[in-house]
């Protein structure tokens, strides 16, 4: 064994003193890199919302765009654009369970059946909390249409009237006007039926095998008439039990509109319809004039060499005529759903994201900051006078909303169609009002026929009215 000296000693001293130190500095390091504790955040849940719409291509195209839009914009909500070519497909999908939306357009015509079934959320607190100025920026006229029992059963997002789109080389006004005929003034702010008259007589060239005019032979398509002329399309504006055609007024009305509308000289022959629709007539320059709305607009627009305009309906005493309208509802679900839903609704009501759909051109938006703007007027693009679209708006008359809409068009549209192509009608309000009669076996739940007899009907010999609903009010 060595001896231990001093120099040996202050080595092994040393020594340790390093490990020690070594071993202190280790576990500080430790306690460096452990000390900082983070909690991670928790991702938030994603709510998977749907849109479902209908229309064109393009109209498709401008609606996902808006929502793409606002995905990128969204921490905490996607939604997911689902479409169908028509309104009818996609409501039959939605009644069927086949789709499931959060979101979803819908015409007017359809508010009263998702009222009754309950496939809707009031909207006017959550538009309130997100302080949409529904009573300034929007159609009056149209908030009205979508609301009842003191709330607003869904966002008003498109409104637009019918209107006359003609053909600018067939109805030449100032030709018109040189021959000493009647013609409109020139703002197209209306005209009279006289005038209408005079442009449909006009425009009928035999050698040229040019027709005047062509209106669809369904009651919205004689409703404008009907009302301008002094007459009603129903027997009561909010409960109604029949038509009212056969009732003074609106016999008289239409017996001035028949008149013109029937006569073979100046309209479209079954023989041609039975070839093409009436609107290739027009785009093909043998129809001068066609009742339609703005989604017509963009179809016209892309034939080469067409020159067209709008003008409102004619007058027939007062400036009257309907409207398509489609508004944007909120399915019922979790109270959380709702107001995440409610919030993609206050985007695509903005300014902006309907800026975006207007400019399809296929669209007039309810919106009136947008429906006055050029995204929608489209200078330099026909049609010249697309003020007319937003100038009428105020002459729209609404029919009242009722659950069988779309059964009561199936139930009278022949007979509607008969008086349009009979050349002579013996004793038309006879004519109407069996029409009307017709009308009250669906609308009238208390309702008996002719030939049955109370007894018959509580003895279970008769049917009595059907109640099932439908979907599109005229």
């Amino acid at each position: 064994m060595g001896r231990f000296t001093w120099r040996t000693g202050a080595v092994v001293v040393g020594v340790a003193l390093v490990v020690l130190v070594g071993m202190i500095a280790l576990a500080s390091g430790t306690e460096q890199k452990r000390s900082p504790h983070v909690d991670k955040p928790t991702a938030r849940p994603v709510t998977e919302l749907q849109l479902a719409v209908w229309g064109t291509a393009p109209e498709i195209a401008a609606y996902q765009s808006v929502v793409d839009d606002y995905n990128a914009s969204s921490k905490d909500t996607n939604v997911s654009v689902v479409s169908w070519p028509d309104a009818d497909a996609m409501l039959d999908a939605i009644r069927s369970g086949g789709a499931k939306p959060d979101l979803y357009l819908l015409p007017r015509g359809d508010l009263a059946q998702a009222a009754a079934e309950k496939r809707n959320v009031p909207l006017l607190d959550l538009v309130n909390e997100r302080e949409i100025p529904i009573g300034d920026d929007w159609s009056r006229d149209a908030v009205s249409a979508f609301s009842f029992d003191d709330d607003l059963q869904c966002m008003p997002y498109a409104a637009s009237p019918m209107v006359i789109y003609y053909n600018t080389a067939l109805v030449d006004f100032a030709a018109m006007d040189a021959e000493g005929l009647p013609v409109p003034n020139d703002d197209h702010s209306g005209w009279n039926f006289a005038e209408f008259r005079a442009a449909a007589e006009f425009a009928s060239r035999p050698r040229r095998n040019t027709r005047g005019i062509y209106i669809e032979p369904t009651l919205p398509g004689l409703a404008p008439f009907v009302y301008s002329g002094g007459g009603t399309l129903f027997d009561d504006d909010t409960n109604p039990t029949s038509l009212a055609l056969g009732e003074d007024g609106s016999t008289d009305a239409l017996r001035r509109t028949l008149e013109l509308l029937r006569d073979p000289r100046l309209t479209l022959s079954a023989k041609q319809l039975a070839r093409r629709p009436a609107v290739d007539w027009f785009k093909r320059g043998k129809l001068a004039m066609i009742a339609g709305f703005r989604q017509m607009t963009p179809e016209l627009r892309s034939v080469e060499g067409l020159s067209f305009d709008v003008l409102p309906m004619p007058s027939l005493g007062s400036a009257q005529t309907v409207a398509d309208l489609n508004g944007i509802c909120i399915a019922p679900a979790r109270p959380e759903r709702n107001e995440a839903a409610a919030n993609v609704l206050s985007y695509l009501v903005s300014d902006e994201a309907l800026a975006r759909v207007a400019e399809t051109g296929y669209v007039q938006p309810a919106k009136l900051t947008v429906a006055f703007s050029n995204d929608f007027l489209q200078p330099g693009m026909a049609p010249e006078h697309s003020a007319v679209f937003n100038a009428v708006m105020r002459t729209i008359v609404l029919p009242p909303l009722m659950a069988q809409g779309r059964e009561l068009r199936q139930l009278v549209d022949p007979d509607i169609e008969t008086l349009l192509t009979t050349p002579d009608i013996a004793d038309l309000q006879e004519s109407l009002k069996a029409i009307d009669e017709k009308s009250r076996s669906l609308l009238d739940p208390d309702y008996v026929a002719p030939s049955e007899t109370p007894s018959d009907v509580a003895s279970g010999s008769a049917s009595g009215a059907p109640s099932g609903s439908a979907s599109a009010t005229p």
